[in-house]
């Protein structure tokens, strides 16, 4: 499937000079473009999947029984399809495998290496689901641009962090989820003029647009720098002094520098980073790698992205429809819970346990639009953006392309569970799934209440401090290493 985080007065560890510039502004904005391919995806495949066209030509018995007008069918069931789900899941066990993959390419070769790779994946992925004539055809179409998703959200949360300032480096982060969103806006908007087209050939279109946002990311990812952390773990110490004083803005980044070649050592001392990763001092980022994009998908929110065309004609929202760090995960946890609570009430007394409400007044389905509007609100300024910038910059240099590659598995798992198992889970759990999902809001927002330190303006290189004031996560940081650590890395 960035954000900004609420300073608490506390910024901890240091503060190396810089300002945002020009520079560092488009590098970080292009960069975060890669985000529009996952944003498509994410839009445009529930588009399709309702779509009659696709439909009857991929998956008739799903037509057949979503073009049934017998007043007694049972609305949760309509779409209940394994194969048809496999359509829309298979992309992220492709995302699984990559992000893994990719990992060992972001260290040795650079971030931008990946993005590229990403680009020319979701590229050949495009071509294929536009030009498909079979099932297997789109699901092998399906798992290029999973591929190409795995590579780009592995190494482009990594590139902004690196790049950006750390006091700007949450929002220049949000532009990663900002990407995101205008691709499902794009997709969504362009699935709603296509499926007009006469013929009912306008899915190939769908479909195939995906070709632009990776030529995009293509483009950029050519004509972007490397980072200065990615040019000295490669050993381009030179250049990468250079590109700092250019992306930062002044002549002096000497003491920034220096923690950067120091953190480079450390990380080139690391032979195993996956190994490593599991070691008791990284215990407490690990948790988070795991923890926070899991939560992210069982939020309930990749339902209403993977599904809110589905969602809208089973619950009769169609006409409808069409018109309309810290602190952040927290406030978005409550609003998030409180929607999804209103929206549960509202369909389990309209559509009860038999899945069949009757005459849904149009008033009744505003309502039910609205809530889900602020639903996805809340977590679009929290649980979204902070979702990729918080794994993706609390690891330090020697571990970082791998915990990102946890991250993105992490994502990709869950997401490729909750889009395969969504329909049959409405079609036995009926209004009971929106239940399922606010419990574990819940559950997550306790998680960050009680073990998320903040992060907002420590430097990337320094986070390690604020896990040893943490006052649960320092029991996990052993001391004795702690003491050996050169005076320069004190603080890492």
């Amino acid at each position: 499937m960035g954000g900004a985080i609420v300073d608490t007065g506390n910024n901890n560890g240091k503060q190396y000079p810089g300002k945002l510039t020009c520079k560092v502004l488009w590098t970080c904005i292009v960069a975060a473009s890669g985000g529009l391919i996952f944003g498509y995806d994410l839009g445009i495949s529930g588009g399709v999947t309702s779509m009659d066209s696709f439909l009857k030509q991929f998956f008739p018995s799903v037509y057949a029984k979503e073009s049934s007008v017998t007043l007694s069918d049972d609305q949760y069931c309509k779409f209940d399809s394994q194969i048809l789900t496999l359509f829309t899941s298979s992309l992220y066990v492709a995302a699984l495998v990559s992000s893994i993959g990719a990992s060992k390419i972001t260290r040795l070769l650079g971030r931008r290496v990946t993005m590229l790779w990403g680009g020319i994946l979701f590229l050949c992925g495009a071509v294929l689901n536009a030009s498909a004539q079979n099932v297997w055809m789109l699901i092998v179409g399906r798992l290029f641009l999973g591929f190409g998703i795995g590579c780009a959200n592995q190494s482009v949360p990594i590139y902004v962090s690196e790049m950006a300032p750390s006091k700007y480096r949450g929002a220049l982060n949000m532009l990663f989820q900002l990407t995101i969103t205008i691709g499902i806006l794009i997709a969504n908007l362009l699935n709603y003029f296509f499926a007009k087209i006469e013929g009912g050939w306008g899915w190939r279109l769908s479909l195939g647009g995906a070709a632009v946002p990776a030529l995009l990311i293509i483009a950029g990812s050519l004509t972007l720098p490397d980072t200065p952390n990615s040019l000295i773990e490669r050993g381009k110490n030179e250049e990468a002094k250079d590109q700092l004083k250019k992306i930062r803005g002044v002549p002096n980044v000497d003491e920034e520098y220096n923690d950067l070649v120091n953190a480079s050592e450390v990380s080139k001392q690391v032979k195993h980073p996956w190994r490593t990763l599991l070691t008791k001092k990284y215990r407490p980022q690990l948790v988070f790698a795991i923890g926070i994009p899991a939560f992210q998908q069982l939020t309930g929110m990749n339902v209403i992205t993977f599904y809110a065309p589905v969602l809208s004609r089973l619950l009769g929202l169609e006409a409808v429809l069409r018109s309309c760090q810290r602190t952040l995960f927290l406030e978005g946890g409550i609003q998030m819970f409180i929607c999804q609570a209103i929206i549960t009430i509202a369909i389990a007394l309209k559509f009860g346990v038999s899945g069949n409400p009757g005459v849904l007044p149009t008033w009744y389905a505003y309502g039910l639009v609205f809530f889900i509007c602020v639903y996805v609100a809340g977590f679009a300024w929290s649980w979204g953006p902070l979702g990729w910038l918080v794994p993706s910059e609390i690891f330090p240099l020697e571990v970082r392309s791998a915990a990102q590659s946890v991250n993105v598995s992490v994502n990709m798992i869950f997401t490729f569970a909750i889009a395969q198992v969504f329909t049959a889970m409405l079609c036995h759990l009926k209004f009971g799934l929106f239940i399922f999902f606010a419990i574990f809001v819940i559950i997550m927002t306790v998680f960050i209440y009680k073990l998320l330190p903040e992060t907002k303006g420590v430097p990337i290189e320094e986070m390690a401090v604020v896990w040893r004031e943490h006052p649960y996560w320092k029991r996990y940081v052993e001391e004795e290493e702690v003491q050996v650590v050169p005076q320069s890395l004190e603080m890492v």
